[in-house]
């Protein structure tokens, strides 16, 4: 335990580390800088860090750092390599020079190409309007057209129909197909008759075939031969001033046309 004691006691007081007085250190101190330009040499003894190889760069033969970020301009520039630069600069002058005034050109084009382009557009705008305009006038010269079915609860419709398919039965059972009862053709289809204010018929089409051309053709015959209708009256020509009744017409075995 002594021999312990006495030796601890020698390490703490018999050996002392000192450290360099700042500035009279013996190794060479080095220091890290960024370097504004290159050399192919590399240098024998480096005074500093750098991220390239710099074998000298400045203009001066005292040892001093760069305290500035543009690039270190050699003063071994040969004439030549000197009036490629200069050549170089015009031109990159001459090509922004070009470039500008295109671009100065463009604008001009596109302030004038933008003033056509609305000019345009507002014609196109008063031609739309001119031509929906017209449209509108044209659709309220249109006639009011009014579709009636077979089942129709409005009076003055109900009214008007029933009459109309009395008449049409009469005249259809009276001048019944003969080629149709010699065939002995039967069938139901459906016709879309439309009859102006005045009664007069201004269409007739089948709506729906019965499947025999006859009869088809038949039953248009009958509804024309029929005409003219009474005239709309004035309750029905308020809003309407075509009706069109869309019927079921029936050539039974019987020989008789009836309607559905």
């Amino acid at each position: 335990m002594l021999l312990s004691i006495a030796t601890h006691l020698f390490v703490l007081f018999g050996i002392r580390q000192v450290l360099p007085a700042p500035g009279k250190s013996s190794e060479p101190v080095l220091h890290v800088v960024l370097v504004n330009s290159k050399s192919r040499s590399k240098p024998v003894k480096a005074d500093t860090l750098a991220q390239a190889n710099l074998d000298g760069g400045g203009n001066t033969q005292e040892d001093r750092q760069a305290r500035s970020i543009l690039p270190n301009i050699n003063e071994d520039i040969t004439p030549e390599q000197e009036a490629k630069t200069v050549a170089m600069l015009e031109k990159q002058s001459r090509h922004m020079m070009i470039r500008l005034k295109s671009s100065y050109n463009l604008d001009q084009k596109l302030a004038a190409t933008t003033t056509d382009d609305l000019v345009q557009r507002s014609l196109e705008i008063a031609r739309l309007e001119a031509q929906i305009s017209k449209n509108n006038n044209f659709y309220q010269k249109l006639p009011r057209r009014k579709f009636i079915g077979a089942r129709t609860q409005e009076y003055r419709f109900a009214r008007y129909i029933e009459d109309w398919r009395v008449k049409v039965e009469r005249i259809g059972n009276l001048n019944y197909p003969e080629q149709a009862r010699a065939q002995q053709v039967y069938g139901k289809l459906q016709l879309s008759v439309s009859i102006r204010a005045d009664g007069s018929v201004e269409n007739i089409e089948v709506s729906r075939s019965s499947g025999h051309a006859i009869l088809d053709a038949a039953a248009m015959h009958i509804v024309k031969l029929a005409g003219p209708y009474a005239a709309l009256p004035p309750d029905i020509t308020r809003d309407t001033d075509i009706l069109t009744i869309i019927r079921t017409w029936s050539f039974s075995p019987s020989d008789k046309l009836e309607s559905e």
